[in-house]
């Protein structure tokens, strides 16, 4: 009889254990510096680059959810990190998620905690076999399948001279989705820095397809923020909500394929060059709502590409709805010592501050 109850004790001591304990095997840890591509890839042995991650999860099957822990570190990309799996299927509860071990909204966190990924590989001269005309490009994170989250990231572009001559644009897309037809993408808590001069971040994230979500990401000198790229009909429930978007020399907004549903709120841009690129056709309107623009050279624009900003936009295309404050002059005040937690963010009690635009959901 105690025999039996025993039995009955581990049975159901592995069934309760069981779901954890699979969970735990489909999730990936990386370390780039005590991490090895020859590890189990588990906490205590995790692989050491992003791209065998993406190799493993592209070689996997089934539909649980998966995901993929960064630790700090200098991620140097030699090649596409592409997310791509052939015999598993995500959903928007069971998703992929790619993100840092510690997230800003936790206390241990600073900015020098988040996984830094940068592109170092060559650019590709004829990407899809096709001569590129502007001298060249490359992608760092290509994620080519649905229901999937990209946290806690800080991203930078490549080192590379972007305008070497008239009409070459040599260029880095950090985080990139081509895929028409897939949907529900959430990048959040990211942190995209650039330079024009050393090392420039081109266009932070192109994105194709439905559900393109953007939130409580910083853009730092970025030449282009988001650019909603294409779909096969309009592209609905897009959003870009609590965003700082500081310095873009080329725009901070493209709307291309997004529908008239994308909801835009609590962003904060300033000193950009072109606030908002439409489409070329101008047949959609975009509603805004408790945002700040100051500082910027051309409030819209309309259609462009890689190789330039576009013309001049219908400006009634954009609604600014309640609580929205535009101002050609001007500029916010960003906190710009590197030792506090607010690194990179509006100074407290300045204008701006009161959106929540930055990094942290959690106030």
């Amino acid at each position: 009889m105690k025999s039996l109850k025993s039995i009955i004790i581990i049975v159901l001591l592995v069934f309760i254990m069981s779901p954890v304990v699979e969970a735990q095997e489909n999730d990936i840890y990386v370390n780039p510096d005590t991490g090895n591509d020859q590890n189990a890839g588990s906490l205590e042995q995790p692989v050491r680059t992003l791209n065998e991650a993406a190799r493993r999860l592209n070689e996997s099957n089934g539909t649980d959810a998966v995901t993929i822990y960064l630790s700090e570190g200098i991620y140097g990309l030699s090649a596409t990190a592409i997310f791509k799996p052939a015999n598993r299927q995500f959903t928007r509860e069971n998703r992929l998620t790619i993100r840092a071990v510690v997230l800003p909204d936790d206390p241990e966190w600073n900015a020098a905690k988040m996984p830094v990924i940068i592109s170092t590989m060559p650019l590709e001269l004829e990407p899809g076999g096709r001569k590129d005309p502007l001298g060249g490009r490359s992608y760092g994170i290509q994620i080519e399948t649905s229901h999937v989250t990209i946290q806690g990231l800080r991203v930078l572009g490549s080192p590379l001279h972007e305008r070497p001559a008239e009409g070459m644009v040599r260029r880095n897309y950090p985080i990139v989705r081509e895929g028409r037809d897939l949907e529900d993408l959430r990048i959040t808590q990211c942190l995209f820095t650039g330079d024009k001069h050393v090392i420039p971040n081109h266009l932070a994230i192109l994105a194709s397809g439905q559900s393109i979500v953007v939130d409580h990401c910083v853009f730092y000198n970025c030449k282009d923020a988001v650019v909603f790229w294409f779909s096969d009909r309009p592209a609905e429930n897009c959003e870009m909500h609590h965003n700082l978007m500081i310095g873009n020399y080329g725009a901070a907004v493209w709307s291309w394929t997004c529908a008239e549903d994308f909801k835009y709120y609590n962003n904060v841009v300033s000193n950009t060059n072109i606030f908002w690129i439409l489409n070329r056709d101008e047949q959609r309107t975009f509603s805004i709502s408790n945002s700040l623009v100051i500082g910027y050279n051309v409030l819209v624009n309309k259609g462009g590409g890689a190789g330039g900003l576009g013309e001049a936009g219908n400006p009634d295309k954009i609604k600014f709805g309640e609580n929205v404050i535009i101002k050609k002059e001007g500029s916010v005040q960003i906190e710009e010592d590197p030792t506090k937690r607010n690194y990179l963010h509006i100074i407290p009690g300045t204008p701006g501050a009161d959106l929540g635009a930055g990094l942290f959901i959690k106030k």
